[in-house]
């Protein structure tokens, strides 16, 4: 199968490339498409002619969406609209990789598909943006939220607690941000075979259970062997000009009812431990002593 990846050079789209080597992948990083430009994406389908788009391009930087709200919805929402209306007219189906953040974080227990939606940060109100444009375009969709990727290629929360652990000696870490800690190397082949079964719709893919993330933090420190101890704090205790969902955690029932499921998060969290990005920056991290 023919597969075109938007975001290619992010985690996740390093992590599809990995997951997708069976197929003909071909992945566009920002330099090579600007998913702003309706022309260029209409033209890049035009050229490559997928069987299939995964959009994983996005503006992840919180903060600065918040500084910039039309930027972001410019890559967010209306990229996302591009790309759907090219796959609608070339007749492709689309995969949109949305957030967690679409959520208000409010429910008290974990988000199933059908629970509405109430974004509360520009970054999630730029995905849902970009869920309605993938809707309206008219062509075969779907929509997968995820939450809080990490993974091999880049630098995510996981390397920046040893880091920060390391190099400052103490950890704090919020307990009123809750959240499914998703690892790239679990979510891109269920992504692969999701986008191979034409049950078009609405999913939740994260990593199974939710956690603070405090408690992710806590979990690093114990598989990292460091031990920091890390201290409680809220969200209001940071310089923050926004607010995240205060318990986002999804629940993947829709995808589970197709066999499509991921592990649980500290499960998941093990094995990225133990990858050389990880093992080699302990080992330098603890060399430089």
């Amino acid at each position: 199968m023919r597969i075109l990846v938007t975001g290619g050079q992010g985690q996740l789209g390093v992590a599809l490339q990995r997951a997708l080597s069976e197929h003909e992948v071909r992945a566009l990083g920002h330099a090579d498409l600007d998913v702003t430009s309706a022309a260029a994406v209409s033209e890049a389908i035009e050229l490559l002619h997928p069987e299939v788009v995964i959009h994983a391009a996005a503006w992840t930087d919180t903060a600065a969406a918040e500084r910039d709200p039309a930027a972001a919805l410019a890559v967010n929402g209306e990229g996302s609209g591009n790309v759907a209306r090219a796959c609608a007219a070339a007749g492709v189906p689309m995969a949109y990789v949305s957030s967690n953040e679409v959520f208000d974080g409010e429910k008290g227990a974990p988000y199933d598909e059908d629970d509405p939606t109430q974004a509360i940060n520009e970054y999630g109100r730029g995905k849902l943006a970009g869920e309605e444009a993938v809707r309206k375009a008219g062509g075969d969709f779907y929509i997968v939220r995820t939450s809080w990727l990490y993974g091999p290629g880049r630098t995510s929360f996981p390397e920046k607690i040893i880091e920060r652990a390391q190099a400052d000696g103490a950890l704090r870490g919020v307990t009123d941000e809750i959240a499914s800690p998703t690892w790239t190397g679990d979510l891109a082949p269920a992504l692969s075979t999701l986008v191979s079964t034409r049950r078009f719709g609405l999913y939740h893919l994260a990593g199974e259970g939710g956690c603070s993330r405090k408690e992710w933090a806590e979990e690093v420190m114990r598989l990292s062997g460091i031990g920091l101890p890390v201290k409680p704090a809220l969200q209001a205790d940071f310089d923050l000009p926004y607010r995240k969902p205060v318990d986002s955690t999804l629940a993947n029932h829709r995808a589970a009812a197709l066999g499509i499921t991921l592990r649980p998060w500290r499960e998941a969290l093990a094995e990225h431990m133990r990858t050389p990005q990880i093992t080699e920056l302990i080992a330098a991290r603890a060399g430089q002593r």
